[in-house]
Parts: C-alpha cells; structure tokens; sequence
C-alpha cells in the first residue's frame, strides 16, 4: 500500500501521482477508472523493481502525505485528497503480467531436431535465456 494524492482537474478528469515512487503518475476520466489506473500503475511500478532487485521504498504514512506537495505552477485542479492504493503484486503480475503470449521464432533446422529429440521445453529456455541476459530476478 501506497498513499496517493487523486487531483479532480478543473477540464474534468482526475491525476493521481505517488509521491513516494518517484511521483508515478496516471489518469482517469471517472473516479473509478482513475482508482483503477492507479492500482495497474502501481502493481507495474513495483513489479518492474522487485524483478530488476530494488530495494521498494518504506511508504509515507498517510497523514504525512501533503496533498499539495506535488502543486506545480500553473497547474489547475478542484479539489484533492490523499489515499491509500493498494495492490497484491503476485497476484496482479499472475493475471495481467504473466499472461503467455505466443512468439514466432527461427532456429536452424539440425538445432531444432536436436532439442526435439531431447524434449526440450523451448519456452522455458528462452524464457531462462532472456532473463539472464536483461539481468532480471525469476519472475513473482
């Protein structure tokens, strides 16, 4: 859980930015969206850094947030409030990141018949093969 600060924008819509993350920010047309945007922001902000093997920053309480700390000249908004976002990173990378998605690839021939024979699982290993070489952890 992080704390937020949801702006209304005075053209309609919301920004939401997390202060403590490098103020991540995205947006929103409803409320809702935006709340939902923020949990989708937030899982891929923490999940990109718990694979690179980053320490994740302690979470500003949230009656120490102060909802103007992001005020930028020029920058009109309603109204805003802080709240918490809270996000099950396993959980959302399982369904959203880890999804499978299919590759086309090509290989010589004799490599092919080769693995084959060996019952080689080609997605393991290339998924082994391109996690080694961007230097990431195992995924959650």
């Amino acid at each position: 859980m992080y704390p937020a600060i949801f702006y209304e924008e005075k053209e309609g819509g919301y920004t939401v930015i997390f202060p403590d993350l490098n103020h991540l920010a995205t947006c929103g047309e409803t409320l809702e969206e935006t709340m939902a945007m923020a949990v989708d922001c937030l899982a891929g902000y923490l999940y990109t850094e718990m694979l690179e093997g980053n320490d994740l920053p302690a979470p500003t309480a949230l009656d120490k947030v102060d909802p103007h700390c992001e005020d930028d000249e020029g920058w009109e908004y309603t109204k805003s409030f802080v709240n918490l976002v809270s996000v099950d990173v396993a959980e959302y990378a399982q369904q959203h990141f880890n999804k499978p998605v299919k590759k086309t690839l090509s290989i010589p021939q004799w490599l092919n018949d080769t693995a084959v024979r060996r019952k080689v699982n080609f997605s393991k290993v290339l998924q082994n093969a391109l996690i080694a070489e961007l230097n990431l952890k195992k995924t959650l």
